[in-house]
């Protein structure tokens, strides 16, 4: 006979998995402020290698409109700069040489309510994980039944779930209500 524990935490860490996804699919959604992590998808080649910037290169934001990017190595600043043309965030690098500057641009109306509508669709994802989630979960507890777990046990451990369900899901909604406010601050 299979405990309710294990169903509520596998339930659980699904959830949270689902949220912390939701985390860094919201942390690559350029605000209008500059935020390191919209590099997070770019990838340099470093001696026949793909890696992320961040492995070989310090980031920085001096201001809010500006990320620095300053490569370890010297000859890997036109091996960074190549990577941010051949990308998707859409901003030009300007090079001193150096350093390589990144100068966000100020978001139109239209672009911040595309953005929260993308941010809102990830959002969206994320409910139907954790819904996904509660759903194995209770799904597992009626099949128990069937294997000796007493009928109240069972009950008990479904009002668990949605219990869980609906912490993760006010967590989500409230995630997607900071993004939302950041994306529409001028």
């Amino acid at each position: 006979m299979t405990d309710v524990k294990t169903y509520l935490n596998d339930a659980e860490e699904k959830m949270t998995l689902s949220v912390s996804f939701l985390d860094d699919a919201l942390a690559s959604i350029r605000a209008g402020k500059a935020n390191p992590r919209i590099l997070d998808p770019v990838r340099v080649d470093y001696y026949g290698s793909k890696v992320t910037i961040s492995n070989v290169a310090t980031v920085s934001t001096p201001d809010a409109k500006t990320i620095a990017i300053q490569p370890w190595e010297k000859s890997m600043l036109k091996e960074v700069e190549r990577a941010l043309q051949n990308s998707e965030i859409g901003i030009t690098p300007e090079n001193n040489g150096e350093v390589i500057y990144l100068r966000l641009p100020p978001l139109t109306e239209e672009r911040r309510k595309n953005l929260v509508k993308q941010a809102k669709q990830e959002a969206e994802n994320a409910k139907v994980s954790v819904r996904n989630a509660r759903r194995a979960a209770i799904e597992g507890l009626k099949k128990a039944i069937k294997d000796g777990m007493p009928e109240d046990v069972e009950k008990d451990g479904e009002n668990e779930v949605q219990k869980i369900h609906d912490k993760y899901i006010k967590k989500i909604d409230e995630i997607f209500a900071a993004k939302e406010k950041e994306i529409l601050t001028v």
